[in-house]
């Protein structure tokens, strides 16, 4: 009779748990790389957008959303993990064959938090978290991350958007492509769809782009409608009207799976624009960590749940885990600090929103070095240290960064000056001094974690 009764209990657990997974909606995560904040339509941009401005029209889209960083792979570091980049061992791009720096596979990522909640995973397009090469071949690949299957570049699609031959799939090299990157990115993820995925399981869909990052290249009738064949901004404009189409088809087939209740949807970009014009009159550009380098789109679509509206509350990449183990209710990671906050009460309008802590950013060769955003007030500052001239991250700088102090600090009230034109730093001394304790405290936080890559033989 317990033998009965325990068989019993184990088949009803069973079937609770996959009725749970069941009801769970997939999730799919668009990035783009290098994205302007004035880009899209639906943002005011001069690009064509419609599949992207249909997402913003039907769910949340927020006018003052950032990247987790200035640059690259920093920022999407943070998306995978909710904590701040150099927590997480990743200070600034990741160049493979001249860095030991990599995400830590120590991490929790956002992908390993869902496949533990039943769902099937797959990463396609730009990764960028580093990848092994024959300098460091020991490097963790994306399923060290948490993915059943990726389709990846270590960093831009080569030589350009065009044909690129330097994608891997499951560790092994593809070899060349017949298509333009986000084309080709949007095929991998369908052909994942029907042939891959168990659909007995809700799904992760990790979608990053390449485009615009340079080097840059579009269908001639598509930079057309902007300019002229050999006109950059032209091209530039044409590789984002090719991936919100590209985008489209990926939507498209969303929809033969089930209908649009049953999937989340973020959209947003790794950085801000490095076309000046493109940043819709904020300060500075992609490597700067001014609004216009850290200032990005960010829209959060799942009809019947997240409601139709434009949110005025500051938002990241960092919230991204927080939010989705809010929005469905799965246990979010509490083994070590996470930097984000749950945007669910702002997504469903249910409850009251508290971010537990002000937004931080932190890149060592961006002027300012760092920068917070509390409320609508921006704080940045200037290292007191300095720095060799390299473009390029050098691990052997990692003490000085860890030990290194800011002056020049420098506010800004962002509801009435977004172009960080007016610093009130001499003005409100009080609200100046309360928001460097804050920095402060962060800072040595996130510094206290940073991995000492240098040190490594």
């Amino acid at each position: 009779m317990r033998a009965s009764l325990s068989s019993i209990i184990s088949v009803l657990s069973f079937f609770f748990v996959f009725a749970v997974q069941a009801e769970r909606p997939n999730v799919v995560v668009f990035l783009v790389d290098d994205l302007g904040y004035k880009d899209v339509g639906c943002y005011g941009g001069p690009v064509k957008t419609p599949n992207i401005d249909k997402l913003a029209a039907g769910g949340t889209r927020f006018s003052d959303f950032y990247s987790g960083c200035a640059v690259c792979s920093p920022s999407r570091a943070v998306l995978m993990t909710g904590r701040h980049h150099i927590r997480t061992g990743v200070y600034s791009w990741i160049s493979d064959s001249n860095q030991h720096s990599h995400l830590l596979e120590r991490e929790t990522t956002l992908a390993e938090v869902l496949k533990k909640a039943g769902y099937a995973t797959a990463h396609v397009g730009k990764w960028h978290l580093g990848l092994p090469s024959p300098n460091y071949p020991n490097k963790p690949t994306p399923d060290k991350h948490g993915f059943d299957y990726w389709f990846a570049t270590w960093n831009n699609a080569s030589p350009s958007h065009k044909n690129p031959d330097n994608f891997i799939r499951n560790g092994e090299a593809v070899g060349p492509t017949d298509d333009y990157a986000c084309q080709v990115v949007v095929d991998e993820a369908i052909s994942w769809l029907d042939e891959e995925w168990d659909n007995s399981k809700p799904f992760f869909l990790n979608v990053w782009f390449h485009e615009p990052h340079a080097p840059i290249a579009a269908p001639d009738e598509i930079v057309e409608e902007y300019g002229e064949r050999k006109n950059k901004t032209a091209i530039y404009s044409g590789t984002i009207d090719n991936t919100d189409r590209a985008i489209g088809r990926l939507l498209k087939k969303l929809e033969s799976i089930g209908a649009p209740e049953d999937t989340i949807i973020f959209y947003g970009s790794d950085n801000g624009s490095y076309i000046k014009e493109r940043t819709g009159n904020l300060k500075g550009s992609k490597g700067m960590n001014w609004e216009g380098g850290i200032r990005v789109p960010g829209i959060f679509h799942w009809p019947g749940t997240i409601k139709t509206a434009v949110a005025k509350q500051p938002a990241g990449l960092v919230d991204l885990l927080p939010t989705f183990c809010g929005l469905l209710d799965i246990p979010a990671p509490t083994e070590r600090h996470i930097d984000g906050s749950d945007l669910s009460a702002i997504l469903t309008g249910e409850g009251e929103f508290t971010r537990h802590q002000p937004l931080f950013w932190h890149l060592q060769k961006s002027r300012p070095i760092v920068a917070m955003r509390d409320g609508n007030f921006s704080l940045v500052a200037e290292p007191d240290y300095p720095l060799s001239k390299s473009n390029m991250f050098q691990e052997e700088w990692i003490p000085t960064i860890k030990q290194g102090g800011y002056t020049g600090f420098q506010l800004y009230d962002l509801s009435k000056d977004p172009g960080q034109t007016n610093d009130l730093a001499t003005e409100k001394p009080e609200l100046l001094e309360r928001l460097k304790k804050q920095m402060l405290e962060i800072n040595a936080s996130v510094m206290a974690e940073g991995e000492d890559w240098h040190l490594i033989e």
